[in-house]
């Protein structure tokens, strides 16, 4: 069993009061504050803010305190406008190129949000959405996908951002991987590569609504629109003649 520290419990408050906005991006706090609020002693805050700071959440200015970074609407825009270019022609090739057992691991790891969506497990359930989502990229055989993928993920879910319990809940979450497991399972790339672009759209849109900062950052509900005629094109006939003008 993993024993829970006092830097582990700061660290776990802190990050949940930056990312939902109670300390906002640009506020500064003091070390001596921070650890008046949580009623602890000064180094497990500091312990804990020096592993914000190696996630980018805060930096620390030497004689000032502590600066909240934050995820700004900004990082999950640009996080996720990659996912969409990697992610969508990625779902279409695991539907028109993925082998069976595949296919089946794809369809597992949908069986096993599921299931833990309904024991209300939200930390099984976020692995297995994460295999999902490798196992789709790993249709293509690319170890550098399926790492540039995750190091994505990452880049936002390492710094506690979720929708989970905040926008949406997990049950609808896994109803919105199920019709990109259908797609794939039935050889059907086109509907496959849409259903992932309405999935990481969807994702994005939620996740950046939660992190705006009221007054400063406003969430263009369109932002998606002038990557949608490029994220997936149908197979064309091979020729080593250029298109006609």
């Amino acid at each position: 069993m993993t024993r829970t520290t006092t830097t582990d419990r700061v660290f776990d408050s802190l990050r949940e009061s930056i990312v939902s906005g109670e300390f906002p991006p640009g506020s500064l706090h003091s070390i001596y504050r921070l650890a008046d609020l949580l009623e602890v002693s000064r180094t497990p805050v500091r312990e804990a803010v020096l592993r914000l700071a190696d996630i980018g959440l805060v930096s620390v200015e030497r004689n000032r305190g502590v600066r909240i970074r934050g995820v700004t609407a900004a990082d999950v825009r640009e996080v996720f406008e990659l996912r969409l270019l990697l992610e969508v022609p990625a779902a279409a090739h695991a539907a028109a190129n993925a082998d069976a057992s595949t296919v089946a691991a794809i369809v597992g790891e949908l069986d096993r949000m599921r299931e833990h969506a309904d024991a209300d497990d939200e930390v099984q359930f976020t692995e297995h959405d994460r295999a999902l989502h490798q196992a789709v990229a790993g249709a293509m055989g690319n170890p550098r996908l399926q790492a540039e993928i995750a190091t994505l993920r990452d880049s936002i879910q390492s710094r506690g951002a979720s929708t989970i319990r905040r926008s949406r809940g997990m049950v609808e979450l896994a109803g919105e991987h199920a019709p990109i497991v259908e797609a794939i399972a039935m050889r059907d790339p086109a509907a496959a590569a849409a259903h992932m672009e309405a999935h990481l759209v969807r994702t994005a849109t939620l996740l950046m609504e939660q992190v705006a900062v009221d007054g400063v950052e406003v969430v263009d509900p369109a932002w998606s629109e002038a990557l949608r005629g490029h994220l997936y094109l149908p197979a064309r006939p091979t020729t080593s003649e250029p298109p006609t003008q």
